[in-house]
């Protein structure tokens, strides 16, 4: 499915431009919103590109888990997702280690580092060692769920009754504020992974009606989530510098679920390329390494540039950066992590599958 590949190439890119163009103000010394005014409320709606990617992995996870036993699904995350994050941790290590770069620095231990290799340092109360880890927190939250439904067996009456119990749980999980509650039920996020999944079900099954009730109310449940998850930056920042409002917020989210739910009833078909592939292979080293060729290449070039050529010279040095480590360093890696499979077992949309579920 070409299509996703490109589709979280886009969602790489909202987040890479909401980074540069509005949050990182430690890195360009002075608030991006200033200095890229007409950008900023667009740019600003990059922080919702992140719900993008969950939607994406709903589907995909679900297309991953259907017909697989638990080891298999534990052997295709643990390859798809520890290789370049490794990577990416010990750049960022060795940047605030090696160099006198100080913006974004997590101002870890050598221990907090250690944590951070498990990539389950919330859990322990550590701090994530780059901003963008946040996000792979919910997603191998998301993979426990999952491995519950893959135990019990993966079937279209299971993911529906899974889906139900999850999103009815996480509603009353966002009422009752429970702390516990809301880090196992994840009520903010919730709402997009069951959305994906029920698109899956629909792609499956275009005659499906009762999945796109799912989607609605996985819908309804992202409205108020993004806008909260938006507010809570503006509270930070000031709306001056978020300058992004709740009328975005919706449009955004609903071009999210329009363009997810195109490609699930197949309305949205791309002739799979190299340049797809390509783009599809460099958007997970780009979510995890934007951050660090940031913090190294901004202040170094900001005043012998002008602003919008300094985002633009990182930009394309960060997509460069996350080809070459796909390319020479991750994609080595996985081979080297995974089973040898037969002939019969390894196809093309398996590997597209791997490649489609994280960021």
């Amino acid at each position: 499915m070409a299509e996703l590949d490109l589709l979280r190439f886009v969602a790489a890119l909202a987040v890479v431009a909401f980074h540069y163009l509005v949050a990182f103000a430690s890195v360009w010394g002075a608030r991006p919103a200033a200095l890229f005014p007409p950008l900023a409320p667009i740019a600003g709606l990059g922080i919702l590109g992140v719900e993008l990617f969950f939607v994406i992995s709903g589907f995909v996870i679900l297309m991953t888990v259907w017909g697989r036993g638990l080891g298999a699904f534990a052997r295709s995350r643990l390859v798809r997702l520890y290789p370049a994050y490794w990577l990416s941790l010990g750049a960022v290590a060795a940047l605030y280690g090696l160099t006198g770069a100080t913006a974004l620095d997590p101002k870890l231990s050598p221990g907090q580092y250690l944590v951070n290799a498990t990539m389950f340092q919330r859990l322990f109360k550590v701090a994530d060692a780059s901003g963008v880890y946040w996000s792979l927190w919910a997603e191998l939250r998301f993979y426990l769920l999952i491995a519950i439904l893959v135990i019990v067996g993966v079937t279209y009456g299971r993911v529906l009754v899974f889906s139900g119990v999850w999103l009815a749980a996480a509603l009353a999980a966002r009422m009752i504020e429970n702390d516990l509650l809301n880090e196992i039920l994840m009520p903010d996020y919730a709402p997009y992974f069951v959305a994906g999944m029920a698109l899956y079900l629909i792609h499956r099954n275009r005659k499906a009606l009762l999945p796109w009730l799912y989607v609605a109310a996985g819908y309804a449940m992202a409205i108020p989530a993004a806008q909260d998850r938006v507010h809570r930056r503006i509270d930070a920042a000031g709306f001056k510098n978020m300058p992004v409002t709740d009328t975005s917020v919706v449009v955004t989210i609903t071009l999210i679920f329009i363009a997810m739910a195109l490609v699930a009833l197949g309305l949205i078909r791309l002739k799979p390329s190299r340049t797809l592939t390509a783009l599809g292979a460099t958007t997970y080293p780009l979510y995890l390494f934007h951050g660090v060729t940031a913090a190294a290449l901004i202040p170094l070039l900001t005043g012998d540039l002008p602003p919008w050529a300094v985002a633009l010279v990182t930009t394309v040095a960060a997509v460069v950066l996350s080809y070459l480590i796909y390319s020479f360093a991750e994609r080595p890696i996985q081979r080297l992590l995974k089973p040898r499979r037969s002939p019969q077992t390894t196809t093309s949309s398996a590997v597209q599958v791997e490649k489609a579920s994280v960021p």
